[in-house]
């Protein structure tokens, strides 16, 4: 599921709708399978179980007050370095507004697909600090780098997959 807030979460409900782990490695060791296993019939409670996890997550996101979403994600990464960047750098001109105004926009609204392509790309390269503060600069100048106001107010979860895996009985 693609959260409200743009974060990509997994879950795994048993067949009571029970939360049984929200661990994206742990949800896709389960759902690991040969190419030749072949398909069950769904069951009756798919779409029902699969309603319920859709809760589940949004719930979790709510109740964690986490708004840059997992700390892996390009969203959090971004945010947590450029923050740093700034407190290192306070009072020198490589602290700008606009360097300021890209920050609160990146804690105060979600990244566009684009953005989150190219940090994702960026990040584990070694990009400098600076050079990453330049990067979302010109992403934000460019008006590439978050969605903003009505936009991102009114996204909506968006289920990307189910997959029903059960024991045939």
């Amino acid at each position: 599921m693609k959260t409200a807030e743009g974060n990509d979460s997994l879950v795994w409900v048993d067949r009571n709708g029970n939360s049984v782990t929200q661990s994206q490695l742990a949800v896709l060791k389960v759902a690991e399978c040969e190419p030749s296993t072949p398909a069950i019939t769904r069951d009756e409670r798919h779409h029902e179980l699969v309603k319920k996890g859709a809760e589940l997550i949004a719930e979790s996101e709510q109740n964690s007050g986490v708004e840059l979403g997992r700390p892996s994600g390009a969203r959090f990464r971004t945010y947590e370095r450029l923050k740093k960047y700034v407190q290192d750098k306070k009072g020198t001109a490589f602290v700008t507004e606009e360097l300021l105004k890209a920050i609160d926009d990146i804690y105060r609204y979600p990244l566009r697909q684009s953005a989150i392509d190219t940090l994702n790309r960026q990040l584990p390269s070694g990009i400098s600090n600076q050079q990453l503060a330049e990067l979302v600069v010109a992403l934000r100048t460019d008006e590439r780098l978050c969605i903003v106001s009505e936009e991102a107010e009114k996204r909506e979860p968006q289920i990307i997959c189910s997959l029903g895996l059960f024991v045939e009985s």
